[in-house]
């Protein structure tokens, strides 16, 4: 379920790519979604500023990650997937709720809280990384979820704070890793994911860290993987 085009006002490209690089390496079948509204605004991703006076839709936009094949995300029905999974980007906190602005009283689109609640009530995993946590934690009272570390750590961590608002929520939060130093002692996957299994849901933090790419790309990795498994396939 993609939310926009754009890690400022959207989707976050590297992130959506990630995902669906490990699907296919999975061997799952994928068909992409999103709302068919407005988004919250339009930046402008060279100056880091809104572009006044331009607006954009979520689903056209989305479409330029899908190449094109997706669909409104009022079309998606449980019953024909597996599994369900978010990337994240501002536009999970703009687009697909009201995070960015309202913070633990925010509200969540329609289509995605019924997504959310759908597949939960299927016993069908759901995963999500980077500030997309925070749906699940809003929507699925108790949900286990990560957002990475509860400090900044010196600029490591930018938006630690998003791990407060997710208790406040009424989530529980895990602290994860990005990257990790080797060698290790325990399965590498645990401390790249949190996997609340009562619930299904898989997270990962993703660029809620200040980490290298191929760190992001092997928590995803890690993420995708617990949700194919979690599907029993």
């Amino acid at each position: 379920v993609l939310s926009g085009c754009g890690v400022y006002d959207g989707t976050e490209i590297h992130e959506a790519s990630a995902i669906l690089v490990h699907l296919s390496r999975g061997g799952a079948e994928v068909q992409m979604y999103a709302p068919d509204v407005p988004q919250m605004h339009v930046i402008d991703h060279s100056k880091g500023q809104p572009a006044e006076a331009e607006s954009r839709n979520v689903l056209v936009e989305s479409a330029r990650i899908a190449r094109g094949k997706i669909a409104s995300l009022a079309k998606l029905t449980t019953a024909n997937y597996d599994a369900v999974i978010f990337p994240g980007g501002f536009g999970a906190a703009k687009n697909l709720s009201t995070f960015a602005v309202d913070g633990k009283d925010c509200k969540v689109n329609r289509e995605v809280e019924r997504v959310l609640k759908d597949f939960h009530k299927a016993g069908k995993p759901i995963g999500l990384c980077c500030i997309s946590p925070v749906l699940a934690a809003k929507v699925l009272s108790g949900a286990e979820v990560t957002v990475g570390h509860e400090e900044e750590e010196g600029g490591k961590w930018p938006y630690a704070g998003t791990a407060g608002a997710i208790k406040e929520l009424g989530g529980k939060h895990c602290v994860k890793e990005v990257t990790i130093s080797f060698p290790v002692n325990f399965h590498v996957e645990r401390q790249f994911t949190h996997v609340d299994t009562k619930n299904k849901v898989v997270t990962t933090p993703a660029f809620m860290c200040e980490a290298e790419l191929h760190n992001i790309f092997d928590g995803i990795g890690a993420m995708v993987k617990n949700v194919l498994k979690l599907t029993g396939k």
